[in-house]
């Protein structure tokens, strides 16, 4: 198939891109490199630079599908310049969309996210849950998952929305590179390669076996090949909602234990108050996508995930 990734040079993109590629497809990165990186984008596939709202252009050309992951990410972000996520990730993707319409693309995968889910009743997650985000990021995101379900009952459009969690881990050379890093172990390798001097563990007084929050991580490469398996299952006047995860959670002192033992550094811990709105444990069910799909993560070890993301770090 001829696809359009956009986002594709960025982290999660980037590696969806190079199995699609890997997988024989015909793949054109669209990125605007704000935040993502022209060398992330894998051989083979060709790299357009550019804002989604510019693909009306490019989709003439003649595509099968679009996978789409361009997107402001920043919850903290988010608070602060809600303008900039409603006008990003909804305004450029209902731009996108009509683009498509125009061009007559059918075909869409969305990385969206379990922020739509906001704090949820209970874990595991369900895609049944009620969907309540608590920051602007999760609500633009759900609301671009309405447009979708919008766009499939008017037009026909065949959309996936993948939501999932925390996404760890590496493939190859295409690994985790933000300006602005938030994400739990990339920071913690950074302070192994003693780009920081500590890391922080804000709360160790919630009801979990060490005391710490507890996290669902899926390693980078099963996400990915996730999305080839939703692209291929689209079906047209549809869209459907998968959560993407693990099946286990890990606690906070569980994955700077792994850090450990993988780096061979002590890692040296700060020890803060529990941040507003922390829930104690996110775990996804991914019970519909298995039992749909038949998709499963073949690399559920911490150890693993820990180990590609400080392999691809120091390459």
């Amino acid at each position: 198939m001829r696809l359009m990734v956009t986002g594709g040079a960025g982290y999660i993109g980037s590696v969806v891109a190079a199995l699609l590629v890997e997988a024989g497809h015909d793949v054109t990165v669209l990125d605007d490199l704000s935040t993502g990186h022209a060398d992330a984008v894998p051989d083979g596939a060709r790299f357009v630079e550019g804002s989604i709202t510019e693909a009306g252009d490019l989709l003439k050309e003649g595509f099968d599908g679009v996978l789409h992951f361009a997107a402001k990410s920043l919850v903290g972000e988010s608070v602060d310049r809600p303008g900039l996520y409603w006008s990003h990730n909804l305004g450029g993707t209902l731009a996108l969309l009509e683009a498509m319409r125009r061009a007559g693309v059918g075909r869409i995968v969305f990385s969206s996210t379990a922020a739509t889910y906001g704090e949820p009743e209970s874990t595991p997650i369900p895609e049944t849950a009620p969907t309540r985000p608590t920051n602007p990021y999760g609500a633009s995101k759900l609301a671009v998952d309405t447009a979708l379900s919008a766009f499939a009952g008017l037009y026909g459009l065949a959309a996936v929305s993948m939501r999932y969690f925390n996404v760890a881990g590496a493939y190859g050379r295409f690994r985790e590179r933000h300006a602005a890093e938030t994400h739990l172990i990339p920071n913690i390798l950074k302070v192994a390669l003693g780009e920081r001097e500590s890391i922080s563990v804000f709360g160790t007084d919630y009801p979990t076996a060490d005391g710490t929050c507890v996290r669902d991580y899926v390693h980078v490469t099963d996400l990915a090949r996730a999305h080839l398996l939703a692209l291929d299952a689209c079906a047209a006047g549809t869209h459907t909602v998968y959560n993407l995860g693990n099946g286990a959670g890990f606690s906070v002192r569980e994955v700077i234990d792994v850090c450990r033992e993988v780096t061979g550094h002590e890692i040296p811990v700060e020890v803060g108050p529990r941040r507003p709105g922390d829930p104690a444990v996110l775990v996804a069910s991914s019970e519909k996508i298995q039992r749909e799909l038949g998709w499963k993560p073949d690399h559920t070890s911490l150890h693993t995930i820990v180990r590609d993301a400080w392999t691809a770090l120091r390459s």
